[in-house]
């Protein structure tokens, strides 16, 4: 058996596969070329001599091996990190790479403001942020924040929350109101042209809704069914049906009247955005940083979101 000490390289290699479930895009993850990345896998394989993902043409998943190996070397890279960050950092400051992963949503409503002042008070900072729709285990998969909605937080996390309250929006064009009408409760959604969402996993997002107590959820049946939220939007501006949004990404819409907004009164505010993170026991300068920045930018009070 060959000597299976590894590098920092290996470790990050095998977590981005991991995670990206593909050779080709954790290579543009990590910068390097799908050969060489190949290679690296293959290489630790051989000295562990164990098989960490099988690969077909088509997809890679993990092994069994390769989950055990995650489970146990997630943290401890993220331990390690976080000792040479604070060695880097003891004279200069906070530096390094903080690595997060969110929504798409909610980077966009609750979490760039955050950055972009951190990153003006901590220019040595690098931020590396991942939105996926997917729910992660960002120990496991490597990164030093996550931020979704409060029910979707694991119990042994620490908690910031972020934002004001989501609320989910149920839009469409003048001109699809004009040849359509207007839904007046949940179930006339079935009656009309709706633009329907794949999520990554492959199943079709139902549509969500609640009033007095009342929760419906209903799979709309429409002429599109899409996995991108920006076309989502681009479909439903060309009046080809109803979308089903969250608030803030439709917000500047509704004001510029290019969307209206039916079905308010059944969707009331959900949970809350929260950043959130494991106890560590050494965090960098730059964890340190990030969390004090956060909790002395509390969210604004509940109000019209």
């Amino acid at each position: 058996m060959s000597d299976p000490r590894l590098g920092l390289s290996e470790l990050d290699a095998v977590i981005a596969v991991a995670r990206r479930a593909s050779f080709r895009q954790a290579a543009i993850d990590l910068n390097v070329s799908t050969t060489a990345l190949s290679s690296t896998i293959a290489k630790l394989e051989a000295s562990l001599e164990t098989r960490l993902f099988n690969r077909t043409t088509r997809s890679v998943a993990v092994t069994e091996a390769g989950r055990i190996f995650l489970e146990q070397v997630g943290p401890a890279l993220q331990d390690l990190r976080a000792a040479l960050d604070a060695v880097r950092s003891h004279n200069a400051g906070p530096s390094g790479t903080l690595r997060i992963n969110a929504f798409a949503s909610a980077a966009r409503a609750a979490l760039l403001p955050l950055v972009v002042e951190f990153l003006r008070h901590h220019p040595k900072v690098h931020i590396d942020l991942v939105t996926e729709g997917r729910l992660v285990d960002i120990v496991a998969d490597g990164f030093d924040f996550g931020v979704r909605s409060a029910s979707l937080v694991p119990s042994d996390m620490i908690v910031i929350p972020l934002g004001l309250p989501q609320r989910y929006a149920v839009v469409g064009t003048p001109a699809y109101f004009d040849q359509y009408g207007r839904p007046r409760t949940p179930p006339d959604l079935l009656n009309h042209r709706c633009v329907r969402v794949r999520l990554p996993n492959g199943a079709i997002f139902p549509w969500h809704f609640e009033r007095d107590g009342e929760v419906t959820r209903l799979d709309v049946s429409g002429p599109l069914t899409l996995d991108e939220p920006s076309v989502v939007k681009a479909a439903v501006q060309e009046s080809m049906g109803l979308g089903f949004f969250m608030e803030q990404d439709v917000r500047d819409e509704i004001e510029a009247g290019q969307f209206e907004r039916v079905l308010e009164d059944w969707t009331p505010p959900r949970d809350k955005l929260c950043l959130y993170y494991p106890n560590r026991r050494n965090p960098s300068a730059a964890i340190k940083a990030f969390i004090a920045l956060a909790r002395a930018n509390p969210p604004a009070k509940d109000g019209p979101a």
